[in-house]
């Protein structure tokens, strides 16, 4: 499989000032990609005035997370006590899935890291542009954190930003204490958060048995469904590797199609899976995408709440998709029942009133 190159990402793309070395290498490559990239700039930054949801007082506190996330972000790695412990990697795994819980993370799973789970350059950050990736840890214990399901139902507004904002420092900060808390074991390990990752975090939770990749290009739950952030700490501690959980969100997907529908860009493919790179996926039109989240000031979310398992599908009715397919239909129909194309709650949320 082919490894992503962080400097195509939209973040990292977003964050090349005209006239920076940064920009005009990338360019310089990328000449295609110019035109679009600096007709972006020119919108409003997202939680900015002049975007459709900006508000003086609440679009600050996603802002001001954000803000947080990038002063800690340069934590993510640190000293290895010297005084190793010994440890019996069953026991450890375990240990490390309670404490991640106890944390606040609701899903947690460990894989053996491939070399396609992470970048092969990195770009996000001028210090670091181009700085290849070759520094593999063994192991990645990887979880995920809940969002509020009326926060994300109320999407594109401001509420689903500050949600989600709140996802990326909650996440943040159960990677820090499990990766400060390895390193004092005497192992090595780095805390992947927003702003500083060096892996693609929906293949590296799909391999440890989280969730599955849907046509949206995210990790879908059984339990939360794409309503989640995720956090990844990779280590060189010897652990037990999780196995993938193949439920069916493949053949769901096929079918339902609800993310493409209420896709504001329409950046969410309608057509088959294909094979991009060596992996079958739906291929996002990243630029699209972004351009959705500048013009609206919040990073959209329409399609975390219109996905039907960001509504809480009986768990047994996911147990059995895979095995009978007729429950996809029921699953939609009861869905639409419920929720129509997708719910949303229009009324500001009394928090922020």
């Amino acid at each position: 499989m082919k490894r992503i190159d962080e400097r195509d990402t939209m973040f990292a793309r977003m964050s090349y000032e005209k006239g920076s070395k940064e920009y005009d290498d990338y360019y310089k490559r990328n000449p295609e990609k110019k035109k679009i990239d600096d007709e972006i700039r020119e919108l409003p930054n997202i939680c900015g005035e002049g975007t459709a949801t900006f508000h003086p007082l609440h679009s600050p506190v996603a802002n001001a997370g954000f803000k947080f996330l990038s002063d800690i972000r340069k934590y993510v790695e640190g000293e290895i006590n010297k005084n190793k412990v010994e440890i019996h990697p069953q026991e450890m795994s375990k240990k490390l899935k309670k404490f991640a819980k106890y944390f606040s993370a609701k899903l947690v799973g460990i894989t053996e890291m491939k070399e396609y789970h992470y970048y092969s350059y990195r770009g996000r950050h001028p210090e670091n542009y181009g700085e290849k990736i070759d520094k593999f840890h063994k192991y990645g214990i990887v979880f995920a954190v809940e969002m509020d399901k009326d926060m994300i139902n109320r999407a594109p507004q401001c509420e689903e930003v500050i949600e989600v904002t709140k996802g990326y420092i909650n996440a943040a900060i159960i990677g820090m204490w499990l990766s400060y808390y390895i390193r004092e074991l005497g192992y090595d390990a780095r805390n992947h958060m927003d702003g500083n990752y060096l892996v693609v975090l929906p293949l590296v939770a799909e391999d440890a048995g989280l969730g599955e990749i849907g046509r949206s290009g995210l990790l879908i739950t059984k339990e939360y469904g794409p309503r989640v952030r995720l956090g990844v700490v990779t280590t060189d501690m010897p652990l037990i590797a999780d196995k993938r959980d193949e439920f069916g969100i493949k053949e769901f997907c096929k079918v339902c199609k609800k993310c493409v529908k209420t896709c504001p860009g329409k950046a969410i493919s309608e057509g088959d899976i294909e094979l991009i790179d060596g992996i079958l996926k739906w291929q996002i039109k990243q630029e699209s995408c972004y351009a959705v989240w500048r013009k609206v000031g919040t990073d959209c979310g329409v399609c975390l709440s219109a996905c039907p398992f960001s509504q809480s599908i009986p768990i047994e009715l996911v147990n059995n998709m895979k095995n009978d397919k007729t429950i996809i239909d029921r699953i939609l129909i009861e869905h639409e029942k419920k929720n129509g194309i997708r719910p949303y709650i229009k009324q500001p949320l009394e928090l922020l009133e």
